[in-house]
């Protein structure tokens, strides 16, 4: 059997809870996430679902250690990085990547496009000067669909749909192995999404990229994911094949959120015609 490309076991994570500030100005810890198991196959596609405050980014920034557990154990390529601090986590970076859900607020405005996606390229020594940077931040624009002139601009001249191309960009410039996209078309219109998640779906099979993908949108984790993580107050209530998922529930809150939002009966091919 392969190694998983994450192996997760018994993960707790505990934030601070900005309702209950004591007069001392430290925030009381609140739980929220509990012995979390899990493990993400190379290749895979895994959806996180569950409704808002069940743990979802949670659980994500965890894996990429934005957050770092309590307790428990995460193992990346048979690595344990629970613990590892930033230095120790800096040759990791280039393999876990992150799709923030707002673009703007995750696109720094004092930056151009190039300089955006080319600082991580130089930072992890894929490019070894500023030209060579520009370089690859121009293929991996075109990547995605937008014009090498844009690398000239800055993140407020871009359409929502354009900088959230951007991101992706910057994520996937790296070569990375993982990729971590969190609620990425949740502001979008409707057209503008469906552009948004036919790149991906092209992507992850393109590059072979692992991902995690955090939606409320059912109808979307059904076609874009190969397995679906349901979560529940910080806890991992099923996970399962997509198709066997959503044919046969197996726990009453999956059947809920399967009922509460409409999910037509939509041809296999719908996001490859988008």
């Amino acid at each position: 059997m392969t190694t998983p490309l994450f192996s997760v076991e018994g993960v707790n994570v505990a934030l601070p809870d900005p309702n209950h500030k004591s007069l001392l100005g430290t925030m009381p810890m609140v739980e929220i996430l509990h012995d979390i198991d899990l493990e993400i196959e190379e290749g895979s596609v895994v959806g996180l679902v569950g409704e808002s405050g069940s743990g979802k980014s949670t659980l994500g920034r965890t894996l990429v250690r934005l957050l770092e557990p309590a307790a428990g154990t995460i193992r990346f390529l048979d690595t344990d990085i629970s613990h590892l601090d930033e230095q120790a986590m800096r040759p990791f970076r280039r393999d876990l990547q992150v799709i923030f859900q707002d673009p703007l607020s995750a696109l720094n405005p004092r930056h151009t496009i190039a300089s955006i996606i080319g600082r991580p390229l130089m930072l992890h020594g894929l490019a070894q000067n500023r030209r060579a940077a520009r370089r690859l931040a121009q293929e991996a624009l075109e990547r995605v669909g937008l014009p090498t002139a844009f690398a000239a601009r800055y993140p407020h001249e871009l359409s929502g749909g354009q900088r959230q191309r951007v991101g992706i960009a910057r994520a996937i410039a790296t070569q990375p192995r993982f990729v971590l996209a969190d609620e990425v078309v949740s502001g979008l219109d409707v057209s503008s999404q469906a552009q948004i998640l036919t790149l991906l779906d092209q992507l992850k099979t393109d590059l072979k990229l692992t991902v995690v993908f955090i939606s409320h949108d059912l109808s979307v984790v059904r076609r874009l994911c190969d397995r679906v993580v349901v979560l529940r107050r910080g806890e991992i209530l099923e996970n399962r094949p997509t198709a066997e998922l959503f044919e046969a529930p197996a726990h009453a809150y999956t059947a809920e959120l399967k009922a509460a939002i409409p999910l037509p009966e939509v041809d296999q091919g719908w996001l490859a015609s988008q």
